[in-house]
């Protein structure tokens, strides 16, 4: 009998160890999107967060379309709704941020990716990075990025100060590819910014390797139900209701665990430090025999004719066939005859690309490259060297979700994460 209950009793402190654990302080949060550009998830990561307002202090909500035609309105759109539910939602969650106040923070940030150098001119987003990052506080403002870096490379740019008193956890992966150039920079520029670099963890939260009632077609009919107006526009998109919310770990990251220490489980994952980002250089073009570090900056060197054009000007266009289709990425003229493009690939394929351009002379560049599966890969002397706080996705092979790295760090925690919020629509569904 005694054994029985010794068993008993650690079976229950198991659980408790398996529970959610509360993040100990309320995070001031600044949320950088991309929402209203390519990809609806956002959309549905933005009523997951208006839902559990009540859990942070929200500093800044920024429209950063680093591609597409996303724009603060979209958010505007969102917060409309929330404004519709919020009297039902607050009777139940008391500290909910109001829709006056949310209206108040949402910010329009830059339109499009920024050239080669990494940052172009300041936007009313950008502007109010710097701003509350410099407000005085005992805690550090966290900030969120489900899109591009464009804009958090502008603030650091035109206010350095600023890395000291803020933390990054990034959506990265085909983010990656968008903001390339902002990357560079700040990865060049900043190697001691306090970063997470989630290229593949992510990819967990809608993963089908869970429970049938729980799937990504499954959740929304069993338990979101078309709950008040936020339920209805979660399926009024090309998603059809199907969940997908890839932005979203970045928001659960702050609710679970314990923010300022990655490498400890948390919902939203768990991570590990690098040193080293990988940059390789290429003067060539390349064969199928060459293999490239997945999330990797691709760094394309072309010699072609001296022209009078502007440093830093779009004047190359790389079309790359992969197997989501044909994309193009601009290339710059850096002078004396040098051009350049900078390609960052988010999964494991081969890929071909074509360089071209109207420019006279200029003669055509192809190429084909296999994408391996090992992020960061190999030292280089030409990768980014990275300070004391970059984190990234766990290499460890039997935490890869098919072919994405770290990626059950997430998706341990994505039914407990997703089963909290179905309680949440409850209050709706009444």
């Amino acid at each position: 009998m005694k054994y029985s209950g010794l068993i008993i009793i650690f079976c229950f402190l198991s659980s408790l160890v398996e529970a959610q654990k509360p993040v100990p302080f309320k995070p001031r949060i600044l949320i950088s999107s991309d929402i209203g550009g390519t990809d609806p998830d956002d959309n549905q990561s933005m009523i997951h967060l208006l839902m559990y307002s009540d859990l942070f202090d929200i500093e800044g909500l920024v429209s950063s379309p680093s591609f597409g035609n996303g724009s603060k309105q979209e958010i505007l759109n969102t917060i409309d709704l929330y404004e519709k539910d919020f009297s039902k939602l607050k009777k139940q969650k008391h500290g909910l941020l109001s829709p006056e106040f949310l209206r108040s923070i949402t910010k329009q940030g830059r339109h499009g990716s920024v050239p080669y150098k990494g940052f172009s001119q300041s936007s009313e987003g950008s502007d109010w990075i710097i701003q509350c990052a410099l407000r005085q506080s005992d805690k550090d403002l966290w900030i969120l990025i489900w899109g591009g870096l464009d804009d958090l490379a502008q603030s650091l740019h035109d206010n350095p100060n600023i890395q000291k008193n803020i933390k990054v956890f990034w959506i990265g992966g085909p983010n990656k590819k968008w903001s390339v150039n902002s990357y560079a920079y700040i990865a060049e520029n900043f190697p001691d910014l306090w970063f997470i670099e989630s290229n593949s963890s992510y990819y967990g939260f809608f993963s089908e390797n869970v429970p049938d009632s729980l799937s990504n077609n499954n959740f929304y009919d069993n338990y979101i139900k078309e709950a008040g107006y936020l339920g209805k526009a979660y399926k009024d998109n090309r998603y059809e209701g199907k969940l997908k919310m890839g932005d979203t770990p970045s928001v659960l990251y702050m609710m679970d665990g314990d923010p300022n220490n990655p490498m400890k489980e948390s919902w939203g994952g768990s991570y590990i430090k690098i040193k080293e980002s990988p940059r390789i250089e290429l003067h060539q073009n390349l064969s199928i025999t060459d293999t490239m570090t997945i999330f990797s900056i691709l760094e394309f060197h072309f010699k072609g004719p001296i022209i009078d054009f502007p440093q830093d000007s779009a004047c190359l266009s790389m079309t790359v066939l992969a197997e989501i289709g044909e994309q193009k990425w601009p290339g710059f003229y850096l002078g004396d005859g040098n051009y350049t493009i900078r390609y960052c690939p988010k999964r494991t394929e081969t890929l071909t690309y074509k360089v071209t351009s109207e420019i006279p002379l200029f003669k055509e560049q192809t190429g084909i490259f296999v994408v391996d599966n090992k992020w960061p890969g190999k030292s280089r002397a030409s990768n980014y060297k990275m300070g004391e706080n970059w984190y990234s996705d766990r290499p460890d092979p039997d935490l890869f979700d098919g072919i994405w790295q770290g990626s059950r760090t997430v998706l341990k925690w994505r039914s407990e994460a997703l089963l909290d919020w179905a309680k949440r629509w409850e209050i709706l569904s009444k």
